[in-house]
Order: structure tokens, then sequence, then C-alpha cells
């Protein structure tokens, strides 16, 4: 059981604190889902090491699943078997997060040339074929740079659930860290702490739980092990970004579609009706019952969405 201040602000906003690092029940498909087995495999992008996951035949249509900030390839475990009929599935971890190596600084060009690795790596462009990007917040600003300036190597980009600053509104980036990671002495410790950003509730916490699980890894400190998150605190202090979304997503040269959760908090009514007086020729789906986190919220539904818009352009 994990120490006393472990548990203090147990809340919506820390799910897992009550579970004490069991796991909380899971439901047959989510189990399923997770043990489908995937190749773990990394591509060297500028001398660091991305790591990226690969389900299904090599040989079938590729859709890239893109991540957000903070985030990683497990994020869509569960979500990548769904496609596996129709696709080789590819999932893939931006540098300083996960299980990728870190940088000395981070540019949106970097990040965009990271994607195109990991699908070149992967065999997604193989043969002159074009792969799908679907990709959640964060990570959709950084699909949509890749759409920009390589749209021609894709065959359409799903922007999910990403901040455009539309006209009158005020977005904040996210604050500098200038602290390194805390490191908990004990797994459950730090696993009670694991917590969405932006935070919202999320009532499947089977999906959060395993999601904290792989946000985490093991370190030594003062010659003693612990457990710290996997992601770089010092990522937007050392991020450099000249682009912003509704400049990108109007220079984006491949078919391109947007969905978002119908309760987000980032994209809210009015910037979904900015987004679509930028350009006539997106689909938008809007996903009910969910937040920003779609695919933590509402699993089937995000699932249902993504393959109806693939289906429209096969």
């Amino acid at each position: 059981m994990p120490d006393s201040p472990a548990l203090e602000g147990d809340t919506p906003m820390l799910p897992l604190a009550r579970y004490r690092g069991e796991r909380p029940p899971a439901p047959d498909w989510f189990e399923a889902a997770v043990e489908t087995p995937w190749e773990t495999r990394f591509v060297d992008v500028e001398g660091t090491p991305i790591h990226y996951q690969r389900w299904g035949d090599p040989e079938k249509p590729g859709l890239l699943l893109v991540h957000g900030n903070g985030a990683h390839a497990h994020w869509y475990d569960f979500i990548a078997p769904a496609f596996l009929e129709s696709h080789c599935v590819v999932a893939m971890t931006f540098g300083g997060m996960g299980d990728s190596g870190s940088r000395p600084a981070y540019s949106i060009e970097t990040f965009g040339r990271e994607q195109l690795a990991v699908c070149d790596d992967a065999g997604l462009f193989r043969n002159g074929r074009k792969p799908f990007i679907a990709a959640h917040s964060f990570g959709g600003l950084l699909a949509l740079w890749t759409g920009a300036h390589h749209g021609d190597r894709f065959a359409g980009i799903i922007v999910v659930d990403t901040h455009v600053i539309a006209p009158g509104e005020i977005h904040q980036r996210p604050p500098d860290r200038n602290r390194p990671n805390r490191v908990y002495p004990r797994f459950e410790t730090a696993l009670a702490r694991f917590r969405l950003a932006p935070a919202q509730p999320c009532e499947n916490d089977y999906i959060v739980d395993y999601i904290g699980r792989h946000s985490l890894k093991q370190v030594e400190l003062n010659g003693q092990s612990g457990w710290t998150w996997k992601f770089d605190p010092f990522i937007w202090r050392r991020f450099d970004l000249d682009s912003d979304t509704a400049t990108l997503l109007k220079q984006t040269s491949c078919p391109l579609a947007l969905m978002r959760g119908s309760d987000s908090s980032l994209v809210s009514d009015t910037a979904w009706d900015y987004l679509r007086s930028l350009r006539s020729d997106m689909p938008m789906h809007s996903i009910p019952g969910a937040q920003h986190h779609v695919m933590l919220d509402q699993p089937h539904r995000f699932i249902a969405a993504l393959q109806k818009q693939l289906l429209a352009w096969s």
C-alpha cells in the first residue's frame, strides 16, 4: 500500500489513488485488445532513438497513430487492434516522451521529421504507398505541420481535439518547468499521482490505470531505486514553435478531417465553428459523451468515427 501522502487529494482528477496500486476491473474487450501482439521498434532520428509499435500486416495500407503532449504510443494499445483487418497500424512516441530518447532542444520540424522517419522505417511508404495519420491534441498540431510540408506523401490526416485559438480567445502554453520530475520511492505511490492533462474526470479507470503504468520508469537516486515519469519535464522550455494551428490547417495539402469530444474543454463550440470556417472541405466529427481525451472517454465511439472516416477516404 502507498504511504499516506500519496492519498492526499484523492479526487476524480486522481482516480487511481483509491486502488492503492491494484488494477481496476477491466472489460473483456479491453483485456483482449491490449494482449494483441505488437512489435516494439526504434528508429534513430538525428541522434535520438524514437520508439514505435507496429501491429498487423506491413503489406496493408498504413495508419499512423499519434499521441498528445507528455503521452506515448501505449495510449493506442487498446485502439490499434480494431483496425488490423484493413490496415498496418503504427503508434509512435515523440522524442522527450515515453520510451523515446530526449533532446537538448525540440522543434515542430524535428517532431515532424520523427513522424516521417517512423513511417519510413515501419514500411508505411513502401512501394509509393500513402498512409493515414490520426493525431490527438498536441500531436494534431505536429501532424498538421507534416500535412502542410509533406502532404503529398499521405492519404489523409484526422486531427483529434487539437486546440486552435479562435479570434477573441486566449490560450496559455503549458507552464515552464524549473524542476525535474519527482522521484517516488514506490511504484504504487507514483501511480496514485497519475492524472490527465488537461485535467478531467474519466469514467474508465482501467484505461487511465493502463496508461499510467506505461508512463512510469524505474530510476536510481542516491543509490536507491525509485519511480518517475518518462516525459522530459523541460520540453516546453526547449521547444521552438513558429507555426500556428490555423495556418497549418489551411496549408495541409492532403485530405483532412477533424474530430473532437463534444464536451471538450480545449475545442469549444466557438473554436469548432472557427475551425469550420477555415476550410470548407473538412469532414468534422463530434463524439458524444467525450471530453478532450476522446479515446479514453469513448473508445468505441472513437474507433467507429475513425473507421468511418478511413472508409470514406478509401
